[in-house]
């Protein structure tokens, strides 16, 4: 596992997945300060048109740009179909929020080069 300070210094581009458009949410109060710091927020959540400003997606696949960063706030059971669709789509950081644990996703992403940070 790495630092998070190494992964934010290497990334612009941050999809967060399970971004909630609901501002009192811990997943909206984290993009809305990456935003304000200079990165690129990517909205990844199939029941929101748009969050902070930016086009909502239902997947990582829909992404039309590549991300360096997938930041994910989900339930820790879905975490796995996420982190396969980060390698898919050529992420190099995963970095799974407070309480998301996933030994098998973490694992997944490690084995295919993807820097993980998990319940950090």
């Amino acid at each position: 596992m790495h630092c998070i300070e190494e992964q934010l210094s290497k990334s612009r581009t941050i999809a967060v997945v399970g971004l909630s458009p609901n501002p009192q949410r811990d997943s909206h109060r984290v993009a809305k300060y990456l935003q304000g710091q200079g990165y690129r927020i990517i909205p990844v959540n199939p029941m929101a048109d748009e969050v902070l400003g930016e086009k909502s997606y239902p997947d990582l696949k829909s992404v039309p740009e590549p991300i360096d960063m997938v930041d994910i706030f989900r339930r820790s059971e879905l975490v796995l179909p996420v982190v396969e669709e980060a390698i898919q789509v050529g992420a190099k950081y995963i970095w799974m929020q407070d309480g998301v644990i996933n030994e098998e996703a973490a694992e997944k992403a490690l084995a295919a080069g993807l820097l993980v940070i998990m319940n950090n």
